[in-house]
């Protein structure tokens, strides 16, 4: 089954990242504040970044590494995705 992570811009602009199975439902959740903790606090806004991966165990090894680049490398990843985000919203 294929997996998704993702990340999304917080209203103080910070990057939160995580990982899904369905982005738009998982927007949604953050969203609405029944998401992850720290999107609880600081409002999600909109996804900026994603990327499909193979499986569960793939978005949770990538979501790791994207977790722990410095803000400046993850604000270049954000630049450089030109790739098929749309308007989830």
């Amino acid at each position: 089954m294929a997996a998704y992570v993702y990340m999304i811009r917080c209203a103080n602009g910070s990057l939160y990242t995580g990982w899904t199975t369905d982005l738009k439902r998982r927007l949604a959740q953050h969203q609405a504040g029944t998401g992850a903790k720290f999107t609880r606090g600081f409002k999600a806004v909109e996804m900026v970044y994603f990327e499909e991966v193979s499986s569960r165990e793939d978005a949770l090894k990538r979501e790791y590494v994207l977790k722990h680049l410095k803000k400046a490398r993850k604000e270049e990843l954000v630049r450089c995705f030109t790739g098929k985000l749309q308007k989830i919203t």
